[in-house]
């Protein structure tokens, strides 16, 4: 038994309260739910309601939850980088190339099928236990927790912005300096696949930094202050920095003027945006203490890196 808590979103107001667990718990189906708010395991700011009731927005909800198998996925004997796991948590490194979760299109193979197998226990958590995502093509750091209590502590600390999320890209263009990108994103208004700067999105801030200059790209260092989807690769290229490599949001391939061979091969065969998950910072869900990791930039961005410079040196 554990107590998962949560704030209901102002935009929820006047929502029945059945509906919004539905939403704001989603792991457990609605039947679980209803069962739970009449044996009185749903408190809203300390008080039990009847699934019928309105909610006002603001409000704290807590549910105390059993464990149960929330997540349906075969376990699959894929290799993980792990570089730190506890008790509680795990955090690792994910290659690019590896889908977090299963969907339309990529029900086997994922990173959510490899911890199934390294941990079948998390057939009990929500997701089991992936508490952010990175997209497919992005490498890098990721946390997965281990128990209810921790799922919830780190879930906590996302919505309180104080998980640290810091990124390396590579980007189209020569950035004079660095800044922050305070831009909504929502999803586009025509394509499905994509997300884009709208009025109407959710809050969205980036920071970045220049790391180092070349002729026409830039190597830069991202913080993410909220946690959008695609919000690097979104806010980059609205700021007309785009990733290189990237599918979605750099437009047609093009090759920069003055471009060796070498440069021009790494380039071509540069199939996924140019962002690595660098390090993450976070207060350890049971001590308290804060905690962080660092991992160096996969061989495909330093092989970029060094193709970059290579150019500028022989004009």
């Amino acid at each position: 038994m554990t107590v998962l808590t949560t704030e209901v979103p102002l935009e929820m107001a006047g929502m029945r309260l059945d509906a919004a667990l539905a939403e704001l718990f989603d792991e457990y189906s609605r039947s679980k739910l209803q069962t739970w708010v009449k044996a009185g395991r749903v408190l809203v700011n300390g008080e039990n309601l009847k699934s019928r009731d309105k909610l006002e927005g603001g409000e704290w909800i807590s549910l105390d939850a059993e464990a149960e198998v929330v997540v349906i996925a075969e376990p699959e004997n894929i290799p993980l980088e792990i570089v730190f796991e506890d008790e509680d948590f795990l955090i690792l490194n994910k290659p690019a190339g590896l889908v977090v979760h299963p969907a339309i299109g990529n029900w086997h193979g994922t990173l959510l099928n490899a911890l199934l197998h390294h941990a079948p226990q998390l057939e009990t958590l929500p997701r089991a236990g992936i508490v952010h995502r990175i997209d497919k093509d992005t490498s890098g750091l990721l946390m997965v927790a281990k128990t209810l209590q921790a799922h919830n502590d780190l879930t906590e600390q996302l919505q309180e912005r104080t998980i640290h999320r810091e990124y390396h890209a590579i980007a189209h263009g020569r950035m004079i300096a660095g800044g922050t990108v305070d831009e909504p994103i929502g999803r586009h208004p025509t394509d499905r696949l994509r997300y884009a700067v709208r009025d109407n999105g959710k809050e969205a801030v980036t920071h970045y930094r220049v790391i180092e200059r070349f002729k026409r790209h830039t190597h830069i260092q991202v913080k993410l202050e909220t946690g959008r989807t695609h919000q690097i690769r979104v806010h980059m290229a609205h700021i007309r920095f785009p990733l290189i490599g990237d599918p979605l949001y750099s437009g047609r391939f093009q090759l920069p003027a003055d471009c060796s061979e070498r440069l021009e091969s790494v380039l071509r065969s540069f199939k996924r945006q140019a962002l690595h998950a660098a390090k993450l910072g976070l207060v350890h869900p049971t001590t308290g203490e804060y905690l962080e990791w660092e991992q160096p930039l996969p061989d495909d961005m330093v092989n970029l890196l060094a193709a970059l410079a290579e150019n500028d040196a022989a004009q």
